[in-house]
């Protein structure tokens, strides 16, 4: 098993990081890391998910949403062919911080599987995760400073 997590604190509250989140339509324009995701966030549908890592090639997959809960979380399982051949636990955590106006964003994959130590780059994937976060703040930031 290999994780990776990263934090970022916003400041913006939680519902407005949310919204960020699962504007999946708006991903190509902002999002350095997921490039796009096609689909439902409700539990048990699939989304299409294409993610651009670091030094590495794009990757295109097809996970199920397993959790969705509104403004906290978000999260879906991914499976590489064969179940335990290598599988994604991929989540957002919205925890609001003061008072709700701020919120820390957690932004975690938990691999598990055979093929883990062969195919998963932690330091690669943490890279893209520190840069999707980064683009989640400024742009939770920027609806805060002027409100659409």
């Amino acid at each position: 098993m290999k994780q990776v997590e990263v934090f970022e604190e916003i400041d913006a509250p939680p519902d407005v990081v949310w919204d960020v989140l699962l504007e999946f339509e708006s991903y190509p324009e902002w999002n350095p890391f997921v490039r796009a995701i096609e689909g439902i966030p409700a539990e048990g549908e699939q989304l299409r998910v294409r993610i651009d890592p670091p030094e590495s090639r794009e990757l295109t997959f097809t996970p199920e949403v397993v959790a969705v809960e509104e403004n906290r979380r978000l999260a879906w399982l991914g499976r590489l062919a064969v179940p335990f051949a290598l599988d994604g636990y991929h989540e957002f955590h919205l925890v609001p911080i003061d008072d709700g106006e701020r919120t820390r964003l957690l932004h975690r994959e938990t691999f598990r599987g055979a093929l883990v130590s062969l195919l998963v780059d932690e330091e690669r994937i943490e890279r893209g995760f520190e840069a999707m976060n980064r683009a989640v703040k400024a742009r939770a930031e920027r609806r805060i400073e002027a409100p659409e």
